[in-house]
């Protein structure tokens, strides 16, 4: 399991890490899964410090530095998903074909540029907005909660690319052990939030199955890259949805 949560730690971060004596295993990457919402609370935890520690610096400098460290932290490995996904979804025209393999292409276009733009400042402007109080518990939950949203579709929708990065993972992950775990993660966020926990769960949830359908649709399930997408776009509704709130 510790190997297992180390290969996490390497895939979700730039965090150092002990670099394994041997190759993984497939039944290793699948139980990694398991660990990558706790991997997303490390990353938490590391923005609410910061948090804590530049308390009275200005909202939105404050707002600029931690989003900063949150897409370094993680070497913007879900930006990127998201840039190949929007690139495809567009330049593949609704041929399934054509969008894989537009995914494929390393190069960026301007509609990824564009979104990837989009979501930031979207994150940057909820940022600003909850700074100006305690986000500390928000920037806690916000990556577990990005990353919950890859376990659940790992577990509800094929993985379309059999020598993918992400085959392994999908093949292998222990999903009973996988849904408890997501039930454990909708159940703590109302515990800790309430009513505006069980409001940011709707969002993400309808959210999480639009996206689902919009995936098979096109493609028959789900890639890595989409799965990053999934991510960033789960992050950034659930800093909107309580900015939106504040008073």
């Amino acid at each position: 399991m510790i190997r297992a949560f180390v290969l996490a730690l390497q895939l979700l971060t730039r965090l150092p890490a002990p670099s394994p004596k041997s190759p993984p295993k497939p039944e290793e990457l699948g139980w990694s899964v398991l660990w990558f919402p706790v991997v997303g609370l490390i990353i938490g935890a590391l923005l609410a410090g910061l948090h804590t520690a530049l308390w009275l610096v200005d909202p939105g400098v404050l707002a600029a530095l931690i989003l900063g460290v949150w897409v370094l932290v993680t070497g913007g490995l879900h930006l990127d998903g998201l840039a190949d996904t929007a690139d495809a979804w567009i330049g593949g025209q609704g041929d399934r074909d054509r969008t894989l393999a537009i995914m494929k292409d390393p190069r960026s276009g301007p509609i990824a540029v564009a979104v990837i733009v989009l979501v930031l400042l979207n994150k940057f402007a909820a940022l600003q907005v909850l700074l100006a109080g305690d986000a500390r518990l928000v920037l806690l939950l916000t990556p577990a909660l990005g990353r919950v949203v890859i376990v659940l579709l790992l577990i509800t929708t094929p993985y379309v690319r059999a020598e993918g990065l992400g085959a392994s993972y999908a093949d292998y992950l222990p999903r009973l052990s996988c849904t408890a775990l997501v039930l454990l993660a909708a159940i703590t966020t109302v515990a800790l939030f309430g009513w505006q926990g069980g409001l940011l769960l709707a969002v993400l949830g309808t959210g999480f199955l639009g996206m689902r359908h919009w995936l098979l649709a096109r493609l028959g399930g789900a890639t890595g890259d989409t799965l990053g997408a999934a991510c960033e776009l789960a992050e950034t509704a659930a800093l909107l949805a309580p900015a939106l709130l504040v008073d």
